[in-house]
């Protein structure tokens, strides 16, 4: 997957959050949790699980080990499908999102980036009020933190764990997913550390280049043999094609026969 390198909004949450971030490079699998030498690097295709559980704490509160290896599985099993939705909250277009999650009963991941998470905690409230879970998306969205220190990285994973805990009045993420995939193996360890499983995706809607609604269904639709972890936005720019595309996706998939669960942890 490309990562999302030079994208104006990303800079800015970058330059706002005035230094903290790192990371290396997400996999898909459709059984699969991570790729099978453990670095954190995957191909982007089907590869071995690899074991390894580290860590503390889960969404709620309760201690829970978690492993190390970058989820792409789904709880539901073979016909699982994971909804992921990154880089919010926004007061725009994350209660649109929601909206629509609840009009087709379907349960989600979001993704959140921690000053976003701090500047709107209604939406977060609202996320986790809705039965959805949270993951850690960092400080910066950085996606060059695979090249950056360790202490770097811990200061974005570990800020924005705070930020977003805080802002949902006290649940915890229970996933960290690295910008673009920058996952390292420092930064997979801590956050396993921290009781957040390092989440990849295995389909790319690629609505975050607003292609139309249309050509984003039609993705989806094409990739999904690649495994149940989906990809969407709500934050970055209009997200209006990712609420029209998922009003068409989220039928296709039940009339596939997919049922709606979270990443495995």
């Amino acid at each position: 997957m490309a990562r999302h390198n030079g994208r104006g909004w990303h800079g800015r949450v970058l330059a706002a959050a005035l230094g903290v971030t790192a990371v290396a490079t997400a996999a898909s699998v459709w059984t699969a949790q991570a790729d099978p030498s453990g670095s954190g690097h995957a191909s982007g295709r089907p590869s071995a699980s690899a074991g390894g559980t580290a860590g503390a704490g889960a969404q709620g509160g309760g201690a829970a080990k978690v492993a190390v290896t970058i989820a792409h599985a789904s709880d539901r099993g073979e016909r699982g499908v994971n909804i992921t939705i990154d880089d919010g909250p926004d007061p725009t277009w994350t209660p649109q999102v929601l909206q629509v999650l609840r009009e087709y009963g379907v349960k989600a991941t979001f993704c959140m980036v921690g000053p976003q998470a701090k500047a709107h905690p209604d939406l977060v409230k609202a996320v986790v009020a809705a039965g959805h879970r949270l993951c850690d998306h960092t400080v910066s969205h950085d996606t060059a933190m695979d090249h950056k220190s360790e202490a770097y990285q811990s200061q974005q994973i570990v800020d924005a764990e705070r930020m977003i805990t805080e802002a949902s009045g006290g649940v915890r993420p229970m996933y960290y997913r690295a910008p673009g995939g920058a996952f390292t193996p420092y930064s997979r360890s801590l956050a396993a550390s921290h009781g957040m499983r390092p989440l990849g995706w295995n389909v790319d809607s690629k609505d975050f280049e607003r292609p139309g609604a249309a050509a984003i269904v039609a993705t989806v639709e094409h990739e999904m043999a690649n495994g149940p972890t989906v990809l969407f936005h709500d934050a970055g720019g209009d997200r209006s094609q990712t609420v029209a595309a998922l009003r068409e996706v989220l039928p296709w998939l039940k009339q596939q026969g997919y049922s709606f669960g979270f990443p495995v942890r």
